[in-house]
């Protein structure tokens, strides 16, 4: 069983649905026992951290999550639950969970692309990523597939090895990160056809050392 983390922070079935669509059997849930108990858990979401973490505090799933991460169970964070897995968020001045140290940090306001044009903020749509090291996550994904993104903050870990994958869109960024049996991606893998797809699947199959 995979749990799904319903922290009231929106995209949630959307992932229940492409998780289903793997075969793999999932359950959106908030109930710490069955998040304690599942083989897998993933951490999604949408949203600003600083509710994220409020709704963590007054559900008490902060600690919940801390216990899967430190049971060695294959935990993944999506976009939101990629960010407020790390130390601190600029977002509202928002101390996270701290499970990688690192700092959210907010896009420049002004962007130009390499031709000069403006960029504009929130980063959403389509963009290759770049990976950094081999992960089990990442096979089978090619130099030219795509995942989409919608973020205005982007994870900046503390230690370079925690990077798995980068992005560029007016500078290069991580967009994935991995530490023992943690992994998260900036962008939805859920909404990014079928390489989005291919890491999930890569996750559900993962076995950590």
């Amino acid at each position: 069983m995979i749990a799904i983390i319903d922290y009231e922070a929106g995209n949630l079935t959307s992932v229940e649905r492409a998780v289903r669509s793997l075969g793999r059997d999932c359950v959106v849930t908030s109930d710490a026992q069955t998040i304690r108990e599942a083989e897998r858990v993933i951490f999604p979401g949408v949203g600003q951290a600083g509710s994220a973490m409020a709704s963590l505090a007054r559900t008490e799933l902060s600690s919940v999550i801390r216990d899967v991460y430190a049971s060695g169970r294959p935990f993944m964070g999506i976009c939101l639950g990629t960010q407020i897995i790390l130390s601190h968020s600029q977002e509202y001045d928002t101390p996270c969970l701290g499970l990688l140290e690192g700092e959210v940090d907010a896009f420049p306001l002004k962007m130009t692309d390499t031709d000069g044009s403006r960029l504009k903020i929130p980063h959403m749509g389509w963009n290759r990523i770049h990976p950094v090291v081999a992960h089990p996550i990442l096979e089978g994904i090619t130099d030219d597939d795509e995942f989409y993104f919608v973020h205005s903050y982007y994870p900046a870990p503390a230690h370079r090895e925690h990077v798995v994958a980068e992005c560029t869109y007016g500078f290069t960024f991580p967009v994935m990160l991995g530490h023992k049996n943690l992994v998260s991606t900036q962008f939805h893998p859920e909404k990014s056809g079928k390489a989005g797809l291919t890491i999930l699947e890569n996750f559900c199959r993962w076995e950590p050392c």
